[in-house]
């Protein structure tokens, strides 16, 4: 059995293993993706999934398009003290990534909460942050709704008077079409295209791992959110507006709608996945959530590399 098929099976095995590294996943953002384990005795310690890209005869190892986390993911024994989990964290880790390929360029999202930036400084990597923000799911409902701003909640009551908010996929052309309407006015390219939106919904459909909510009021769409989730956490994956029908209660009522769904399925986080866009981290930090950093991990030693991008600057 070679460490794909291992992994496949581990996933299987293993309830906590994030959706961005489910197999199902890695096949639908790029099939080559390949995985490196480490274990000790009989019990599976860590695993880490990775994808090579190509470009100009430069390989890369940087995170899939629509993935926003793809890095090491550890499994602690049940009875381990909470004193020794760092080290166990920095062990399978250091096993992890001596196993992967030497290539020149780095640009790789780890997930949030791993902190282990001097481990990666040792390797040679650049730990470089951005930002997200957490809601912890654990109190009730009540609490959670009045630890968003004032201005949301208010949203979020008018919204219930005039919006309906259904699950389709049939309206992911839209999501794709308000994406792009976006990205034009601020004269930014759409990074992926529709048919790879597709792939992607259809696994999230067959793995009961995602929702296209959408907001509408009457018959006119107003805004949709892709809500993805796995055993723990629940994620805000993208979202956009209809540009020709601007409500401003939508967005809101529709989070408040994919955070209420994570409590009923008992995940034990919401993550907005974060932004550093000024106007969007605002709105999302008004939902009261925790600002949490997470790690790109970058490397360049390839002269044609540093080439490309200080002509693309």
């Amino acid at each position: 059995m070679n460490n794909k098929e291992l992994y496949r099976q581990i996933c299987t095995q293993y309830a906590d293993v994030p959706v961005f590294l489910q197999p199902w996943w890695l096949d639908a953002v790029n099939p080559t993706w390949q995985a490196v384990i480490t274990q000790k005795g009989d019990h599976i310690t860590g695993i880490w999934p990775y994808i090579i890209d190509q470009r100009l005869g430069v390989k890369l190892l940087r995170t899939p398009l629509l993935t926003p986390y793809l890095g090491p993911h550890v499994f602690y024994p049940a009875d381990m003290k909470e004193s020794n989990r760092d080290s166990f964290e920095h062990d399978t880790i250091t096993a992890l990534i001596n196993q992967l390929p030497d290539v020149p360029v780095w640009a790789l999202s780890m997930f949030p909460g791993l902190k282990q930036v001097g481990l990666f400084k040792n390797y040679g990597l650049d730990a470089q942050v951005k930002q997200t923000f957490l809601i912890d799911l654990s109190t009730s409902e009540d609490t959670i709704f009045s630890n968003l701003k004032e201005s949301i909640r208010r949203n979020i009551k008018a919204a219930a008077k005039e919006i309906t908010i259904i699950n389709d996929a049939a309206y992911l052309p839209q999501l794709y079409q308000y994406q792009k309407s976006t990205l034009t006015r601020k004269q930014a390219a759409q990074p992926h295209t529709i048919q790879h939106m597709q792939i992607l919904m259809d696994g999230c459909i067959a793995h009961n791992a995602g929702a296209l909510w959408v907001a509408k009021k009457g018959d006119e769409v107003t805004a949709i959110i892709w809500n993805v989730w796995d055993a723990h956490t629940s994620y805000y994956f993208m979202g956009a507006q209809n540009p020709a029908s601007y409500n401003a209660a939508a967005m809101s009522a529709l989070l408040w709608h994919c955070i209420s769904q994570a409590k009923l399925r008992q995940n034990q986080v919401f993550d907005l996945e974060g932004s550093m866009d000024p106007g969007v981290e605002k709105f999302f930090r008004g939902f009261g959530g925790k600002r949490d950093l997470y790690i790109i991990l970058k490397k360049n030693t390839s002269l044609a590399w540093k080439l490309l991008q200080a002509i693309r600057q």
